[in-house]
C-alpha cells in the first residue's frame, strides 16, 4: 500500500468515526429533548388535574357551607369561612403525589400556593422562589381572589437523564466498541505498513548481501577456467578459498535467519553450563580482531569484575558479543575505537561495549532490537546487514535471563550494556 493510499484510507476511516460519534451525540441530545418535552406534557396534564380536583373540592366545601348557613349571602359565606380552611399544605401535597403516580413520574418536587401573586403559607418545606419553577397554574378564583399553584423540580435534569440512561449507556458502549475497533484496525494497518516496508527492506538487504558473494564466486570460477590460472596451483587454491569463504558467508546469513525463526518457535535448543565471562569475551574478540586491525582500529579491555562465573551457552553468548562488536565496527565511519568494560553490581556482572561510531536516534534506540529493523538511511547502503543480528541478540539475552540496554547519541557513538546474573 503506497503512502497516499494509506493516508486516504486513514482519513476516511477517521472521518467515518467522527461522523458516527457526532450522530450519536445528536441522537442523545434529541432523546433528551424529547424526554423533556414529554416531561413538560405530563406536568402540564398533572397541573390541570390538580386544578380540577381543587375546584371540585372547593365547590363541595362551598355547597356544604351554604347548606349549613341557610339564608346567608354567598359572599358573606366566603368571607366568613376562608378558602385557607380547606386549601392546606397536606391536601395539595397529596393531590400532586397522586397525580404524579398516575402518570408514573417519579421525581422530587417542591410546591407553593400563591394568592394574588403573593406567597402563602401553603407550600412545601424546601420551596424557594428563586428556583426554576416549571409552571404556575390557576387553581380557583374566590370573590376576585386568584389562587395559583407553582411547581418546581430541583432534580429535573437528573430525572430527565435517568429516563434515557439505559439507551445512552448502550450508545456509549457501542461507540466505545467502534472506537476500540477503529484504533485496533488503525494499529494493525500501521503495523502491516511497517511490516511491508521491513519486508521490502529485508529483501533488498538480503539480495545485496547475496549479490556480492555470488558475483565473487562466479568471477573466481571463471578465473579458474582460464588455462593460465588453472595451471597455477597457488592461484587456484586462492580462488578456491575465496569461493569457500563466500559460500560460508552466505551460509552464515541463511543460518542467522533460521536461528531467529527457531527462536520465535522456541525450537532452538540452548543448553547452559558454567563459564567464565572474561573467557567468553576474549573468544568473541578473537572473532573480530582481524577486522579491527584491517580497519586500523583499536579495542581496549577494562576488565574490572572480580566475580565472573555465570551460567550460559558458550556458542550463542559468544555470537551475541560478536554481533554487538560487529555492529560497533560497521557503524564506525572512521577507524573503530572500541572499549569493553566489565564490573560487578551486587550479584550481577555488567558487560559494556562502547564504540565511537555513528550513534543512534532516540527512535532507533527504542526499536533497535526489533526483528528486521534497520535505521533508515535513505538511498545510502554503505552499512550492510539485514536487521536480524540484534533481534537474535535480544532473544538469546532473554533466554539467559539477562537484560540488555543501549545508550547512544547521534554522532557520538553507542554503548551496549548486558546485565547478567552470576552463580553464587
Amino acid at each position: 500500500m503506497n503512502r497516499t493510499r494509506f493516508r486516504l484510507l486513514v482519513f476516511f476511516m477517521s472521518l467515518s468515526l467522527i461522523g458516527i460519534i457526532l450522530v450519536q451525540l445528536y441522537w442523545v441530545n434529541l432523546s433528551l429533548k424529547n424526554s423533556e418535552d414529554q416531561f413538560a406534557y405530563q406536568i402540564h396534564k398533572i397541573l390541570i388535574q390538580v386544578s380540577e380536583r381543587v375546584k371540585t373540592h372547593s365547590e363541595d366545601k362551598l355547597a356544604q357551607l351554604k347548606k349549613a348557613n341557610v339564608g346567608l349571602d354567598e359572599s358573606e359565606i366566603q368571607k366568613k369561612d376562608s378558602v385557607d380552611l380547606w386549601l392546606t399544605k397536606d391536601f395539595i401535597d397529596g393531590l400532586i403525589v397522586e397525580e404524579l403516580e398516575k402518570e408514573h413520574v417519579d421525581v422530587d418536587f417542591e410546591f407553593a400556593v400563591y394568592k394574588n401573586q403573593q406567597p402563602t403559607d401553603i407550600k412545601s418545606d424546601n420551596f424557594k422562589h428563586i428556583e426554576y419553577n416549571y409552571e404556575d397554574y390557576p387553581l380557583i378564583d374566590v370573590d376576585g381572589t386568584r389562587f395559583a399553584l407553582i411547581l418546581s423540580f430541583p432534580k429535573k435534569e437528573v430525572f430527565l437523564f435517568r429516563s434515557i440512561l439505559n439507551i445512552t449507556l448502550l450508545s456509549i458502549i457501542f461507540t466505545m466498541i467502534i472506537i476500540i475497533a477503529y484504533v485496533s484496525a488503525l494499529n494493525q494497518l500501521i503495523k502491516q505498513k511497517q511490516i511491508s516496508e521491513i519486508k521490502t527492506d529485508f529483501i533488498n538487504n538480503m539480495t545485496h548481501e547475496f549479490k556480492t558473494p555470488i558475483a565473487t564466486i562466479n568471477l573466481a570460477l571463471d578465473a579458474i577456467k582460464n588455462p593460465k590460472i588453472f595451471s597455477d596451483s597457488e592461484k587456484v587454491q586462492r580462488y578456491l578459498q575465496m569461493i569457500r569463504d563466500e559460500n560460508k558467508r552466505m551460509h552464515a546469513q541463511v543460518e542467522n535467519v533460521l536461528q531467529i525463526s527457531k527462536l520465535d518457535k522456541r525450537e532452538l535448543d540452548i543448553t547452559k553450563d558454567q563459564a567464565d565471562i572474561h573467557d567468553v569475551v576474549e573468544e568473541a574478540i578473537e572473532h573480530v580482531h582481524l577486522i579491527i586491525e584491517a580497519r586500523e582500529g583499536v579495542l581496549t579491555r577494562h576488565f574490572d569484575a572480580q566475580r565472573t562465573t555465570a551460567l550460559l551457552n558458550d556458542v550463542h553468548f559468544t555470537n551475541v558479543l560478536v554481533n554487538i562488536l560487529d555492529n560497533a565496527i560497521k557503524y564506525s565511519p572512521d577507524e573503530p575505537v572500541i572499549d569493553i568494560y566489565t564490573e560487578n553490581v551486587k550479584d550481577f556482572i555488567l558487560i559494556k561495549i562502547k564504540d565511537n561510531g555513528m550513534g543512534m536516534s532516540k527512535v532507533t534506540q527504542k526499536r533497535i532490537f526489533e526483528k528486521f529493523y534497520r535505521e533508515p538511511t535513505g538511498d545510502i547502503h554503505n552499512v550492510k546487514g539485514h536487521g536480524l543480528g540484534l533481534a537474535y541478540v535480544k532473544r538469546i539475552i532473554e533466554d539467559h535471563n539477562c537484560h540488555i540496554y543501549v545508550e547512544s547519541e547521534k554522532g557520538k557513538g553507542s554503548t551496549f550494556i548486558i546485565k547478567m546474573p552470576l552463580i553464587n
